[in-house]
């Protein structure tokens, strides 16, 4: 398998581009509207799968596999369901992992999860629960013949001691069945290269999607970032500055600068994309369209069905 520095090449003619979305389940009716309309704007799309989120301590569970449930009833599309290991016993993973299988869902993102008290806090395993991701992915693989997606950290997880010890947990989760890695965002593509170049060199042959955050809003969008370890480069800063209450002009910055970061990668020879959509199809939806995809006849879930 090629390394991303053999991947760093000029832009040959058209490459075939797969995209991934993740949504997260609706807390009110109106987020509900919200989350729908941008999964109908987006399924003509035909990503490759819909990923739902899962949230601290489980505290999304029901809400996460109702929107799953549905997607796989009315939809064409192929979802994704995110679990954890917060919060709850193995026997209680397992009672979820099994309602996905009976659902009609064959893909996992399965992640250790945050702590229930919320980030800042110390993770603990539940008595009686799996104690990290890569007991998950071994309890879900002996449940069913799911596909598994795990995480992966270009700048290391926040808690881990060093990026080597990190890639040492990406390989546990590989070792116990993981079959693709999706990574938290990044904004200097460089980051996400020279992390699949170590990736590589410790031997870890799994797809490892790039994962992708348009900026909604730049101020959210770097409180996100120091909360989950991701650096902010002063250039992308710079980019939004004063633009605060300037929204129809942020757009257009916001679409220009994922756009930019898509495409570059496309000339490094990157095929794989996953979007962290904050449920809003706007930006996901532009940005497909410059990577060349284009909307397709939705596939009913009848017709998927016959």
């Amino acid at each position: 398998m090629p390394t991303a520095s053999q991947h760093r090449a000029s832009r040959d003619g058209y490459r075939p581009i797969r995209v991934s979305i993740e949504f997260f389940p609706p807390k009110t009716e109106e987020m509900e509207r919200i989350l729908w309309n941008s999964i109908e704007r987006l399924a003509p799309l035909q990503p490759k799968f819909v990923s739902v989120t899962y949230g601290a301590g489980g505290s999304t569970r029901e809400r996460t596999h109702n929107t799953v449930a549905r997607m796989v009833r009315e939809t064409g599309l192929k979802p994704a369901a995110h679990l954890t290991c917060v919060a709850a016993t193995k026997e209680e993973i397992d009672d979820v992992v099994q309602s996905y299988w009976d659902a009609g869902v064959r893909h996992i993102v399965a992640l250790r999860g945050d702590p229930a008290e919320g980030v800042g806090h110390a993770y603990r395993p539940h008595p009686g629960g799996y104690a990290q991701t890569s007991d998950l992915v071994a309890g879900i693989k002996r449940i069913g013949d799911f596909k598994v997606s795990v995480s992966a950290y270009p700048e290391k997880h926040p808690e881990a001691a060093s990026l080597d010890a990190d890639i040492d947990a990406l390989k546990a989760k590989v070792d116990a069945g993981a079959d693709q890695a999706i990574t938290q965002f990044f904004f200097d593509n460089e980051i996400y290269l020279r992390y699949l170049d170590k990736v590589r060199a410790a031997g870890i042959e799994i797809p490892i999607i790039p994962g992708i955050l348009p900026v909604q809003n730049f101020k959210q969008a770097a409180n996100f970032a120091r909360r989950t370890g991701a650096s902010v480069p002063y250039w992308l800063a710079a980019r939004f500055e004063g633009l605060e209450d300037d929204v129809e002009t942020r757009r257009l910055v916001a679409a220009a600068v994922a756009a930019e970061q898509v495409l570059d990668l496309v000339d490094q020879g990157v095929e794989d994309f996953h979007f962290y959509s904050m449920n809003r199809s706007d930006l996901v939806y532009a940005i497909c369209h410059l990577l060349g995809l284009r909307a397709q006849a939705p596939k009913a879930a009848a017709a998927k069905a016959a």
